[in-house]
């Protein structure tokens, strides 16, 4: 059965342009009441108007601003039920010669301590309606990232922390959405590169379908991945380890929460 969203109420940080401008509209269109959240604020001005949404300044850098974005979602529409922490940016250095400490500190602020923050600041609102929280982490988070490892790690955490919240918060649906090349600001620099060895760029609008199943689905703790050539469908993480007894039995934590059982077997 289709899932009922006219009236439901989403915020979307990054969502000036990219992929959190085309899901904001796309949420619009069924009906979701959106609060854009940027530093951009002619053009999350912009969006927030074609969409008849509101927009809220947000450094997501700044645990204020993403308290003040849940506090405008709930002002403004009375709650919230789909949190989208999809703000990000491109790292552009490596651990050797060219390391930079700043470009570090930023990257990891943007795309790791932003995604903590807008899930820490969300997560009471949400869990009152039974909602839910996505965040954009990257096929660089599934697999290894050579040319950029500071993205790579970034974006594993956030993997990693949508995965672990979602075993915490049983009452919370909680993903993580892994796009490869997407269309957007991110791969500029790196964009004739791509095109001369024949990468794929995916269109947004392809990572906008994959961010709708997740939206439209029942999942929680999934990592679904957005490739060309082929489907979009959560990442098998096959039998990690996990904590057992010398005889294999599941020990601890583990075996009383069913939701890290799912996870462990996913």
């Amino acid at each position: 059965m289709p899932v009922e969203l006219t009236g439901k109420v989403a915020l979307i940080t990054g969502g000036s342009n990219g992929i959190g401008a085309a899901s904001a509209r796309r949420l619009a269109s069924l009906g979701v009441r959106v609060v854009i959240a940027d530093v951009d604020a002619d053009q999350g001005k912009a969006v927030a108007d074609e969409v008849g949404g509101v927009f809220v300044r947000c450094d997501v850098t700044v645990p204020s601003d993403s308290a003040e974005a849940v506090a405008v979602a709930v002002r403004e529409f009375g709650g919230l039920d789909i949190v989208f922490l999809n703000a990000g940016i491109g790292t552009g250095c490596s651990l050797g010669d060219d390391f930079d400490v700043e470009v570090y500190r930023r990257a990891m602020a943007i795309n790791l301590d932003g995604v903590v923050y807008g899930a820490h600041h969300a997560l009471p609102e949400v869990r009152k309606r039974g909602g839910q929280i996505i965040a954009t982490a990257s096929m660089a988070g599934l697999m290894a990232m050579p040319g950029d490892p500071v993205y790579g790690a970034n974006k594993a955490a956030v993997v990693g922390l949508m995965r672990s919240l979602a075993g915490a918060h049983p009452d919370v649906r909680v993903n993580a959405l892994c796009p490869g090349f997407a269309d957007t600001n991110i791969i500029v620099p790196l964009r004739s590169t791509l095109e001369e060895i024949g990468m794929p760029i995916i269109p947004v609008s392809a990572v906008v379908d994959a961010f709708m199943s997740i939206v439209e689905g029942s999942g929680t703790g999934e990592a679904w991945f957005v490739q060309a050539g082929r489907p979009s469908e959560p990442f098998g993480f096959r039998n990690p380890p996990g904590p057992r007894a010398a005889d294999g039995s599941r020990i601890g934590a583990a075996s009383l929460d069913p939701v890290s059982i799912a996870l462990e077997e996913n």
